[in-house]
């Protein structure tokens, strides 16, 4: 596996390589997320290893593979573990990666679907039931992630990721968390207690808050893909959307603080021990008794580091507002700031109850206290259990769906949103060549691979082509060929 290159770079003024993306603010995201697998109500044996591949015996039959991508440009595996994974096609905008991740639910329910009949009606009992959790822990202990991918600019040095960046993505979970009932009680995140290092190119034999292995999926010598771990996998819309999008703003400011050579000022929030104030965080509900240690001595509450960030943050946007907004094409950077300043004032009043609505640890919080007022207190562990399983559980679960047919939670777009995100990849990014082709070669009933820079034809007649610009839309010459092999 390919070794992070580092440009070597500090702070110091480049000579920017010409490239139509590379010197203003525009970005690809992309979300990875791994899911768990269990089955209940059977009558027979069958572990979560089983039911994984039953789900994929449709892409097994399709691919002869549980390796494909889809029509709408995105990567549908299993994982080592048996976990299923869906990774978002190339969005230029957080709202387009929402949407690519909305689809991905409605693969992954599919196949449970199909997989959950194929169990009743080969003996397994009539009741038996395939869950599939967008959770990141699972009852035994085990792990597994969501990750956040960002093209950045490769003159940004890891040492500005981590000093500069970790303490924003360690503190944003104030309102990304997914929450988690553990051994000592309920948490703010899901991966507090399984995240060993800071920085890392590993992602198995320790898990880092983000991984430096450098596989931009672009050209090497201006870009690198910033693969963000640290994250939890999140059911309301609103959070996937703020995490993305509040990152990008961060990032803008760091890219060009590395563009010019002058200190982005986030380097006044380096923390002293990440890991420790990633788990210090994660137990302070209240979110504002928790003082994290700094690298020179300070303390800080998270939500003091999130308004230290979110004021340097403005004063960017104020001095490059024309930039910013063009690099988000289906929002603007005003838009975003007044969305992250309101959740920070909210939690800052101690009403913290207010953001039930698009916060999930929040949202799980309301629904233990109300089950409390209903039932007293004592309500078992092993209830609250089920109940955060629950609203993680995309195939049978029950919790979440009450709740947005309450109006309880925030929902940015609709099923028929996301069913259009499941037929079409985003029209902005090379995702669009990468979903026509495979579109086209099932059509043809066509021999192919492809990956995210390649798209091979192997019959009727064989023909490759590199897409290796995610910012592509137009077909190349060898597009067009191979294409044209297909008609």
């Amino acid at each position: 596996m390919p070794q992070l290159r580092d440009s070597g770079n500090s702070g110091s003024s480049i000579s920017l390589p010409l490239s139509a993306q590379f010197s203003g603010f525009a970005r690809i995201f992309g979300i990875e997320t791994e899911y768990g697998v269990a089955v209940t109500g059977n009558e027979r044996p069958v572990d979560a290893g089983q039911v994984a591949m039953m789900m994929f015996q449709p892409i097994v039959s399709r691919s002869r593979s549980t390796n494909t991508y889809l029509t709408n440009g995105s990567r549908l595996y299993l994982d080592v573990g048996s976990h299923p994974e869906y990774a978002t096609a190339e969005a230029r905008d957080p709202l387009d990666a929402l949407k690519q991740d909305m689809a991905g639910e409605l693969v992954m329910r599919r196949l449970a679907m199909q997989a959950q009949q194929q169990l009743r009606d080969h003996g397994y009992g009539e009741h038996a039931c395939v869950h599939v959790f967008k959770n990141n822990a699972d009852s035994a202990g085990h792990s597994f992630g969501c990750h956040e991918n960002y093209l950045v600019r490769r003159f940004v040095s890891l040492e500005q990721v981590e000093h500069e960046l970790l303490p924003f993505l360690i503190t944003r979970q104030l309102y990304t968390g997914a929450g988690r009932v553990t051994d000592t009680g309920f948490e703010i995140t899901q991966r507090a207690d399984f995240l060993d290092e800071a920085v890392s190119s590993a992602t198995t034999r320790s898990r880092p808050m983000v991984n430096t292995r450098d596989e931009p999926h672009a050209d090497p010598e201006e870009f690198r893909r910033l693969h963000v771990i640290i994250g939890d996998s999140n059911r309301s819309q609103w959070a996937t959307w703020m995490k993305l999008a509040v990152t990008h703003l961060v990032l803008c400011v760091i890219e060009e603080s590395a563009r010019v050579g002058k200190p982005s000022g986030f380097d006044e929030f380096t923390l002293a021990e990440p890991g420790d104030a990633n788990r210090a965080l994660s137990r302070d509900v209240t979110c504002q008794q928790a003082r994290l240690q700094l690298a020179d001595g300070r303390q800080m509450t998270a939500l003091d580091i999130q308004r230290g960030y979110l004021r340097i943050v403005e004063q960017f946007v104020q001095a490059h507002a024309n930039a910013m907004n063009e690099a988000i094409p289906n929002d603007t950077a005003d838009h975003v700031l007044a969305q992250w300043r309101h959740v920070l004032d909210v939690l800052a009043s101690g009403r913290v109850h207010e953001l039930a609505d698009r916060v999930d640890w929040v949202a799980k919080q309301r629904l233990f206290d109300a089950l409390r007022a209903r039932q007293g207190s004592a309500v078992s562990r092993a209830r609250l259990e089920q109940l955060d399983m629950d609203y993680h559980d995309i195939a049978n679960g029950s919790v979440y769906g009450a709740l947005q047919r309450r109006g309880a939670i925030l929902q940015l777009f609709d099923d028929t949103a996301a069913q259009h995100a499941l037929a079409e990849p985003p029209a902005d990014t090379r995702a669009v060549l990468r979903g026509r082709f495979v579109a086209a070669a099932l059509a043809a009933g066509a021999r192919f691979s492809c990956d995210w820079t390649r798209l091979t034809l192997s019959s009727p007649e064989h023909g490759e082509a590199v897409i290796l610009d995610p910012f592509q839309v137009e077909p190349t010459p060898d597009v067009k060929r191979i294409m044209d092999a297909l008609v």
